[in-house]
């Protein structure tokens, strides 16, 4: 399955339970995460969405790294039965 449709499932599902999902780029800082995502509640994770099995490269690898380290939740999507397990572990 193509990322960008994985991608409209994940803002579709967010925006459902009332959160948002923001695409993120960061100038300077190749990549960062696909999307910021917030939930009501102060729950906030970082998502990297990739085609269906594609896995990142090792850049998005180090800057997901570096955002865990701060104690911010990374997590890479690649397909939609992903983004019902990451909405329903909410």
């Amino acid at each position: 399955m193509r990322e960008k449709i994985i991608e409209e499932y994940l803002r579709d599902k967010v925006k459902a339970l009332g959160g948002k999902a923001y695409k993120f780029v960061s100038p300077g800082n190749a990549g960062v995460p696909d999307r910021l995502v917030l939930f009501p509640g102060g729950r906030i994770s970082f998502v990297e969405l990739k085609a269906t099995g594609k896995v990142s490269t090792p850049l998005q690898k180090h800057r997901q790294k570096e955002i865990i380290s701060f104690g911010i939740e990374v997590v890479v999507i690649d397909s939609k039965q992903g983004v019902d397990h990451f909405i329903n572990s909410r």
